[in-house]
Order: structure tokens, then sequence, then C-alpha cells
């Protein structure tokens, strides 16, 4: 199975740049090729937030077209810059997002490695949070299926990334979430977006993975001064390639652009 994670895609309207500099709509047709060029297809795409920049019907909109060459299906979950309503308005042949009014959280079970969304928007807030009563169903849900292999993503990385100004604004209440990681070993992996960075980090007996945004990235800084900075490290996605039981899931960042011809030895 061939997995293509895509991450903080800020999509804006045709011809609206982000922060009046980046073409993010122009970066998000670009993730659409480079995703068609795999050979084989992947079999799904997680969409790890921020999604669209503004929470605006007409991005969500812009987004849906954008997303219309993917054959496969895209599996999408809510960041801080997303709105719950207009996303669900924008889709609603994505019939794994509840429609009761509350956390977008869903699990599917139907392909090799089970996909479990969750929900950690705080409307209005920059931080996330996966609240009580999603965590209780997250547990239930783990629960029900503890011999199968299981991803688990959300928008907020759980595990810090030991960059202060990003580790201010991530997930608030991760040891609690933590504790109910920790007793499904069934978990591969914790993916995640929010930093605009790949992280990796071993967490409660499993590992979380953060990915780059498919446009611009935040800059590495350890300064505890610092507010952060944005620039434009290249576009990227990961690729996650499950080799079954004995081989596990494989985690690779795939560069999007155009770097020359590939060279043989």
């Amino acid at each position: 199975m061939l997995i293509i994670q895509i991450s903080d895609m800020h999509v804006k309207e045709a011809g609206i740049l982000y922060k009046g500099k980046v073409d993010t709509h122009a970066h998000m047709a670009r993730a659409v090729e480079h995703i068609l060029a795999f050979d084989p297809l992947p079999d799904v795409v997680l969409a790890t937030g921020d999604l669209v920049d503004a929470g605006g019907a007409g991005e969500y909109a812009a987004l849906r077209t954008l997303l219309a060459p993917l054959s496969m299906p895209v599996y999408m979950i809510p960041g801080n810059h997303d709105a719950r309503a207009p996303l669900l308005g924008a889709f609603p042949d994505h019939t794994y997002l509840p429609r009761d009014g509350g956390a977008l959280r869903y699990a599917i079970d139907e392909h090799p490695i089970r996909i479990i969304g969750l929900d950690s928007l705080i409307e209005g807030e920059v931080g996330g949070r996966i609240d009580a009563p999603q965590r209780a169903w997250l547990d239930r849900t783990l629960g029900a299926r503890p011999d199968t292999p299981t991803i688990v993503m959300l928008h907020h990385p759980p595990a810090p990334a030991g960059v202060p100004w990003l580790d201010r604004i991530s997930l608030e209440e991760a040891d609690t979430l933590g504790e109910i990681i920790t007793r499904h070993p069934q978990i591969v992996r914790v993916l995640s977006g929010h930093d605009h960075r790949p992280v990796q980090q071993l967490w409660c007996r499993t590992l979380s993975v953060t990915a780059p945004s498919t446009a611009h990235q935040f800059v590495l800084t350890f300064d505890p001064e610092s507010s952060g900075n944005w620039g434009m490290e290249p576009p990227a996605c990961l690729v996650h390639r499950w080799l079954g039981e004995d081989g596990g899931l494989v985690t690779h960042t795939s560069y999007i652009g155009d770097y020359g011809p590939p060279q043989s030895f």
C-alpha cells in the first residue's frame, strides 16, 4: 500500500497570494501533478490540515477543483486555518466526515492499514486540542481492532519539535492523548502537520511524523526568543509505503518541483 501525505497547503483562490508573496494555489496544483507522477499511483492521499488559508467557501471550492484530478481516495482533517462548516459544504461526497456538528473524526477500515483521523481544531486559536469526548472515542475505536496496523492522524503534532516557538502553539493536553496511544501498540504512525517541517520522533511507543508543507516551510531555529519565520525551502510531501507485517511502514520525504532530470550512476 502506498500513501501520500500532504499538509499545510493553505490554498487560496486563484490569483490571490499567501501573505502577498506565495502562490499556494499554484503550489497545490504542482503537488497534485507530483502525486499523479508516481508509478504505481498511490492508494490513498492523506491531507493533514490547513487545507486552505482563511477557511472561506471560495478557498474550499478552489481546493476541490485542484484535487479533482486525483482518482484515489483523499482523506482530510482540519487544521487551525480551516473551518468545519465550509469544509463540509464543499465536500459533500466525503461521507467519512461526520455531519453531526461535532469533531470531524473518523476511522477508515477499507485498506491494509486502518486510518483514523482526529480533529484538533479549536476555532479562532492557533494551537489545538483533542477534547475528552474525542479521546474517549479514540480509545474505544482503537480497542475494537487491536490487531490491525493503524495510522492515527491529526493536524497539531502531539510530540514536541524542540523548536521553542512551534512548541508554544502545538497540541494542548498531549500527555493525555499519549496515554491512549501508549495503550494501543497496533499504531504504526502518528501523522501530523502544522510545523511546516519534516520532523520524526519516537513518542508513546510509536513514531510521530510531521509533514512539510506543499508550499512554504518554517525556518528552523532553536532561538527561544524567536516568534517564527517562514521561507521558501522546497515544497514536499511524505510517502508512506506499507511493506506488510514483517516490513512495517517506511516513510520518505519527496520534494515537489523540477530539480533537473535523474542522472544515472
